[in-house]
């Protein structure tokens, strides 16, 4: 979403760039705060990596219900490929 009255700052030499002390407060960016920067398409997004960024994640990864984790389906695929080459094993020890 573009903003409909965009704010203006330059960066300095050392790439610095001054965020408009109402956008700070409005997101809660004090110093040290961390950001992560993000592209999409022609876009560069700042993003503050605060303890609400990161809560907003939790439950992405959730299973839905009957739904097996990967490392689940690893297994139990391995299983399946140890079973057969067991078989495998036994039928060459009975020749």
């Amino acid at each position: 979403m573009v903003a409909a009255n965009p704010k203006a700052s330059y960066m300095t030499a050392k790439g610095l760039i001054l965020i408009p002390a109402r956008l700070r407060r409005k997101y809660g960016l004090k110093e040290g705060t961390r950001v992560a920067f993000t592209e999409e398409a022609d876009r560069l997004s700042i993003l503050p990596v605060t303890k609400d960024y990161i809560s907003s994640f939790r439950g992405v990864f959730k299973l839905k219900p009957g739904e097996k984790s990967a490392v689940q389906e690893h297994l139990d695929d391995r299983a399946k490929e140890r079973a057969r080459e067991d078989r495998e094993i036994a039928a060459d020890r009975k020749k």
